[in-house]
């Protein structure tokens, strides 16, 4: 005998499930497709699932897996950061400036790992769960810049002083990573980003995918 299942629970982790095999989001109408059902039925299901953050959808309507799916599991954020790890202190040792991988947190970006570089007589203080708006400084900006890009087409993006006066960052997007949008990036007191920065932090931002593959 096939044991009883609830048909609401079984709509809801397939949206999951949709949404985690797209780097790119699905609109309403996508996801009442893909599953068969109406509109109507998808927008109770994001709006459920929006209230537990396991959804989250951008400024365009595309509904994205939400960090709410990280915290389900307390060890993922942990294995996040030592992925990352590695690739973050050789870019802040190489470059001398603090770096960062940051995540999207709904409207925000979410700074997850920071490691400080060892050597330099100062450098930016930045902390591990600091948020600020995806428009405003490198770390949001990249993230925006992909969502614009072709994936095989990754950029940087560069920025002065606009989270804090005096510094400038440089950050390029994650990609191919299923479910997980972010940046690599760095944070330096300076006039200008040093030409190589751009290149450096790129791929700095490619070893920490592959490391979350």
């Amino acid at each position: 005998m096939t044991a009883e299942t609830s048909q609401t629970l079984d709509r809801g982790l397939r949206v999951l499930k949709l949404l985690a095999d797209t780097d790119h989001g699905l609109t309403v109408t996508e996801l009442s497709h893909k599953l068969g059902v109406n509109r109507t039925v998808v927008y109770r299901l994001l709006a459920t699932l929006e209230q537990h953050a396991l959804v989250r959808r951008d400024l365009g309507g595309r509904a994205r897996v939400g960090l709410g799916v990280l915290r389900l599991g307390r060890q993922v954020h942990p294995l996040v950061r030592e992925a990352a790890m590695p690739a973050l202190r050789s870019l802040a040792e190489d470059i001398g400036a603090t770096a960062h991988l940051t995540l999207v947190d709904g409207a925000e970006a979410l700074a997850v790992a920071v490691v400080e570089p060892s050597w330099t007589d100062y450098h930016v203080a930045y902390r591990a769960g600091f948020r600020h708006p995806l428009d405003r400084g490198a770390a949001g900006k990249a993230i925006l810049a992909a969502r614009q890009r072709a994936a095989d087409e990754p950029g940087y993006t560069l920025t002065h002083g606009e989270l804090e006066a005096g510094a400038c960052g440089a950050a390029a997007p994650l990609l191919g990573v299923t479910g997980v949008e972010g940046s690599v990036g760095v944070v330096m007191l300076a006039e200008v980003v040093p030409e190589r920065v751009g290149t450096r932090v790129m791929d700095a931002a490619r070893e920490v995918a592959e490391a979350l593959r």
